[in-house]
């Protein structure tokens, strides 16, 4: 194998086209009128015995230095010369596995890659790699018959793009929510058959479930709750259980017995200057 790529990048040198050690140089351009030539480097995608990998082994190809104006169905439509093929997915960076993707929608698309990127092509037979490790450029990126918009175009389609119908949009949304309300019971009905039922270990997997019904958040029930509590705290309270307290409940005492006895004062004063001397 290291005599292979020595072989194939003294051949690539011999040609000129600058290739990393393991990788063969496909020169792409992207556009007939463009001189400059742009190199994608490609390899066989191999891991090492015992790990795993989602892509199939000898059908997929491992693409780097992918520009950003190459798209998936760009570089399916470059690739295609080689054999049929099956999928190509680009990353921001090699990765083993291939990581969960959502379905894809028509309105809502995820955050672009910024910069350069790498792909992974898959063909539907073995062959299609090898074609790919021989394929001479240089390739065309955007053709008459498959035009790939840039610059100020490629931003006027995305914004355009970007504007949904409003009609299919909330059919698209419907949808969606009517799986996951699907989804929902789904777990919510295995959830209620498992509750306090033990494993195989003779563990009880403790839900939120319970007995009595959760009370609705609102602020006026969150305010009957914390008022609950705080008569709760106050029945709880130790009473003249501390010296501080014993001195507290002493001095309010008298604060209190002095009080009423300047209220008693003013109302004898108050019935003396009403009081009339009537002899007869």
């Amino acid at each position: 194998m290291v005599a292979r790529r020595r072989k194939r990048g003294e051949r690539d040198s011999e040609q000129g086209i600058p290739s990393p050690p393991g990788y063969s140089a496909i020169p792409i351009k992207f556009s007939e009128k463009q001189q400059a030539f742009h190199y994608l480097y490609v390899k066989e995608h191999r891991v090492r015995e015992g790990t795993k990998s989602s892509w199939p082994q000898k059908r997929t190809l491992f693409v780097l230095n992918v520009p950003p104006y190459c798209t998936e169905e760009c570089l399916s439509r470059l690739f295609s010369p080689c054999g049929p093929v099956q999928s190509v997915q680009l990353q921001e960076k090699p990765e083993l596995a291939d990581s969960p993707k959502e379905p894809k929608s028509k309105f809502f698309h995820p955050t672009p890659i910024p910069g350069f990127q790498v792909a992974y092509v898959v063909f539907q037979k073995p062959g299609g790699v090898s074609a790919a490790l021989v394929l001479k450029g240089p390739l065309l990126v955007s053709t008459e018959s498959h035009p790939v918009k840039s610059g100020i175009h490629k931003w006027i389609s995305n914004y355009t793009d970007s504007v949904p119908d409003p009609e299919a949009l909330r059919v698209e949304v419907d949808t969606f929510m009517e799986a996951y309300d699907e989804r929902i019971a789904e777990e919510e009905a295995k959830a209620k058959e498992e509750e306090g039922v033990p494993d195989e270990e003779g563990w009880v997997k403790v839900t939120r479930r319970g007995r009595r019904p959760v009370l609705p958040r609102t602020e006026a029930a969150s305010l009957r709750v914390l008022e609950r509590e705080r008569r709760k705290r106050a029945r709880k309270e130790l009473l003249n259980f501390y010296a501080w307290q014993h001195r507290e409940t002493k001095m309010e005492h008298l604060a209190q017995l002095r009080k009423k006895f300047e209220e008693d004062k003013q109302r004898i004063e108050l019935m003396r200057a009403q009081r009339k001397f009537r002899p007869y």
